[in-house]
């Protein structure tokens, strides 16, 4: 079986040979090839190649497009700081919406036309051009807390579920709208699973999950779904009771 036939196979319930093989690479990746993560994470030739080298070397079943958390928030507007050889970084002392008010005024970019986002784009077709349907190609878009962190700073939105729980609903209500449309960029870019980080969730307890967290989460999957993609969640922690969105 090629990468790709040993996924779609075992999330349709079929038999595989074996397990599928899907380690998230990111510096790991850029390191097969003697780049700059810098270069890595802005120039979508450089991430595709460190991405095809260490599938091959390593007999990976997929390729993916992750580099940092600071793609979509940077196209709405975020800043981030750049480096040479270690991920992009959220300035959370100059977050986004550190007035919330904000949020009102906050447009969902177009992903194609968006600088980070329209990399991954063509990260995408590039992939399409290499791989020849042996591996899966995995897209990537951030999670209802991971985004709403890039976008407020981690520790204001902590605050915000106890303080102000409107405004995290709106600002959810936000991130389900722009991650559900770099979502359906990518897949019409090549895109056949979308993997989605929400690692950050992991920082909140089970109530505030429930409550707030899991409905959110629950609707972006549907909403992947419904475009024709396969899903993965990552979050970091014991979520075995929610976890149930690696599949179809």
């Amino acid at each position: 079986m090629t990468g790709r036939e040993r996924i779609l196979a075992l999330l349709d319930g079929k038999p595989v040979d074996s397990l599928p093989f899907m380690p998230i690479t990111m510096m790991f990746a850029c390191d097969q090839i003697d780049a700059k993560y810098g270069d890595y994470a802005t120039n979508c030739q450089v991430l595709v190649e460190g991405q095809t080298h260490t599938a091959a070397e390593f007999d990976f079943d997929y390729v993916n497009t992750m580099s940092d958390p600071a793609c979509e928030s940077a196209d709405c507007g975020a800043a981030v700081t750049f480096f040479p050889n270690q991920p992009a970084a959220l300035d959370e002392s100059n977050s986004l919406l550190a007035d919330k008010s904000r949020l009102r005024d906050l447009k969902v970019p177009d992903p194609c036309a968006s600088p980070r986002m329209g990399n991954r784009l063509r990260a995408l077709e590039l992939y399409q051009q290499r791989i020849h349907q042996q591996k899966l190609i995995e897209g990537w878009i951030e999670g209802p807390v991971a985004e709403a962190a890039d976008l407020r700073g981690i520790n204001s939105l902590m605050m915000d579920f106890f303080d102000d729980p409107g405004f995290v609903t709106e600002l959810f209500e936000f991130v389900l709208e722009l991650e559900l449309a770099f979502a359906k960029a990518q897949v019409a870019s090549g895109a056949e699973l979308i993997g989605v980080g929400d690692a950050a969730a992991a920082l909140v307890g089970p109530k505030i999950y429930q409550e707030f967290v899991w409905p959110f989460e629950n609707r972006m999957m549907d909403g992947l779904r419904a475009i024709g993609a396969r899903t993965r969640l990552h979050i970091c922690g014991n979520t075995g009771r929610y976890s149930a969105y690696w599949g179809r």
